[in-house]
C-alpha cells in the first residue's frame, strides 16, 4: 500500500471518488496503527476545507450581488494524513509510513456528527486505558445535532 492509500470496508480508498456517496460527506473517522507495537490512534478528519474570500467590487458590479465574502470549498489533504498526534508523527517519520495502517471507520455527512462519531469511537476502543496514541479525549455534542 502507499502513503495516500486508506482502507474503507476492505476497500482501498485512493481518491475521493472512490468513497460511497462522497458528495455529500463532511468527514470521517480513522484509525491509525503502528504495525510494529500494535498502538493506535483514533481521529477524524474533514474531506474540505471553507476559506472565505473578499468579493472585488468589479465582481461585486458584474454579478450583481450585495454579498461582501464568498466561500471557497476545495479537498483537504486527507490522502497525505497521519494524525495530529505528536508521538504518532514522530513514529511515522522514524519507521516510515509502511509500518502504520490507515483505516476508515465510519463516513460522516455533517461536522458536529463528526465530532461525535470520533468521541464514540474513541470510548468504544478505550483508547485512555489501551495502548494508544491519544493522550486525550475532547468533544462537545448535543443530541437535537445527531443525524
Amino acid at each position: 500500500m502507499s502513503q495516500t492509500t486508506w482502507m474503507h470496508k476492505r476497500k482501498a480508498i485512493t481518491s475521493l471518488d472512490k468513497l460511497p456517496n462522497y458528495h455529500e460527506l463532511e468527514g470521517f473517522v480513522y484509525k491509525i496503527t503502528n504495525l510494529t507495537t500494535g498502538q493506535i490512534y483514533i481521529g477524524k478528519k474533514s474531506l474540505y476545507h471553507t476559506k472565505k474570500k473578499r468579493i472585488s467590487a468589479r465582481s461585486k458590479a458584474e454579478t450583481k450581488t450585495r454579498k461582501t465574502f464568498e466561500y471557497i470549498k476545495k479537498e483537504s489533504d486527507w490522502l497525505k494524513y497521519y494524525g495530529s498526534s505528536k508521538e504518532l508523527s514522530a513514529d511515522v517519520k522514524l519507521l516510515g509510513v509502511e509500518q502504520f495502517s490507515r483505516e476508515i471507520l465510519e463516513l460522516c455527512k455533517t461536522k458536529k456528527y463528526l465530532t461525535y462519531a470520533e468521541f464514540a469511537w474513541q470510548v468504544k476502543l478505550d483508547v485512555l486505558r489501551t495502548n494508544s496514541y491519544n493522550g486525550n479525549i475532547l468533544g462537545k455534542w448535543y443530541g437535537r445535532d445527531m443525524e
